[in-house]
């Protein structure tokens, strides 16, 4: 993302510039009018399909299993209109993290145009991905999915789930798809939309693959596991640009990556070639969301793999540069020490003259000497 110049000129109306500058302020306005229809009862039925979560069952409470009647969600096709509006929510976020943190760190710290882009874009992950990690772990908590390793694949298909959990695959996929508009909001230079159109597209396809197959328990489970590991890469590299001695964080990102792609492996052959595959039901069937069967359980498993090889080829071409650097700066500084001062000269030039030249006015010089003894 470039860096946005303010300027006094008010841009024409709709222009590309007015659209940059004002993007949060039309995207609030829209949002507004989604929820100034929940006050008017014409408009309160299609508002809410925006608003609010769709598809929900309720079980009635039995002696044996709870007290209560419970609330379970599944998906269809409404969900897109909630993810439109929860997308717009994310844009105006963004919006305010940009102006009222990341901008004013900006002016104090004086970056260069390249850090000041790679900032930008480490403070936004960062703060989502710590947001997603904490929630993430307390669903994992509450519903005891850790205590519980079976849970990934036991009871599948997982067609009905809790509140919290759908809440959080909707505003999963609201973020990444609002990463699209921003490329054109925060003026992405066109070498860098290519990287990040991949960037995003990984992530929605894994999470709106995991969401429609019913596999939203291995799904969360993967996602805060591979969130906490990308909080520490960006956090540590905010530090690095407040004071580029720290590299600590570097170092401990380097060993949790490789930890994380081996967790994520194995938990992913586990639920697909250990659990799903000893299921009893084993056979396709789209009524009740059933997608147990060998060539999707090869397909995910392979999607899975791919993308973990991907980001381990990234991870070893970004050590091998960090690398070369390191070593191609470490000859500059040896060379350094033994550069002689200017202004001193050794003792062998002393004798021999500057620089190592005979001088022709020295008093040793055989020219000199003749001369005396005639």
């Amino acid at each position: 993302m470039a860096i946005r110049k303010k300027s006094n000129k008010n841009p024409p109306v709709l222009s590309h510039e007015f659209i940059v500058q004002n993007h949060a302020d039309i995207v609030s306005c829209m949002a507004m009018i989604f929820l100034l229809g929940l006050m008017f009862e014409i408009t309160a039925k299609a508002a809410v399909i925006f608003v609010t979560l769709q598809y929900n069952v309720t079980i009635p409470a039995t002696e044996e299993q709870s007290s209560e009647t419970i609330s379970l969600y599944h998906y269809g096709i409404k969900d897109l209109a909630t993810i439109f509006f929860y997308m717009l929510v994310a844009i105006i976020i963004h919006a305010i993290i940009q102006e009222y943190v990341l901008d004013k760190i900006n002016r104090k710290m004086h970056f260069s145009k390249t850090k000041h882009s790679k900032f930008n874009e480490s403070g936004q992950l960062s703060a989502f991905y710590l947001f997603s990690c904490v929630w993430g772990t307390s669903i994992l908590v509450s519903e005891n999915y850790i205590s519980d390793p079976t849970s990934l694949w036991r009871d599948y298909p997982h067609t009905l789930i809790p509140f919290q959990m759908k809440f959080f695959y909707i505003l999963q996929l609201a973020y990444w798809f609002h990463a699209f508009p921003e490329l054109y909001f925060q003026k992405t230079k066109k070498e860098d939309i290519f990287r990040q159109i991949v960037y995003i597209g990984l992530y929605l396809f894994h999470i709106a693959g995991a969401y429609l197959l019913n596999l939203t328990h291995l799904g969360l489970v993967l996602l805060v596991l591979h969130y906490f590991v990308e909080f520490l890469f960006h956090i540590s590299r905010l530090f690095y640009f407040s004071d580029e001695r720290y590299q600590k964080g570097f170092s401990l990102w380097a060993v949790l990556f490789v930890l994380g792609r081996l967790l994520t492996l194995i938990l992913s052959v586990l639920t697909f070639g250990f659990g799903l595959a000893r299921a009893e039901d084993q056979q396709l069937n789209f009524s009740t969301g059933n997608f147990n069967i060998l060539a999707v359980r090869i397909s995910v498993l392979a999607s899975i793999c791919m993308a973990q090889a991907f980001m381990m080829w990234k991870f070893i071409n970004f050590q091998l540069r960090r690398w070369r650097e390191h070593s191609s700066s470490q000859p500059q500084s040896v060379k350094k020490k033994f550069v002689t001062p200017k202004g001193k000269t050794s003792r062998k030039d002393r004798e021999n003259g500057i620089n190592g030249t005979v001088t022709s006015n020295g008093a040793d010089s055989p020219r000199s000497r003749k001369d005396k003894s005639s």
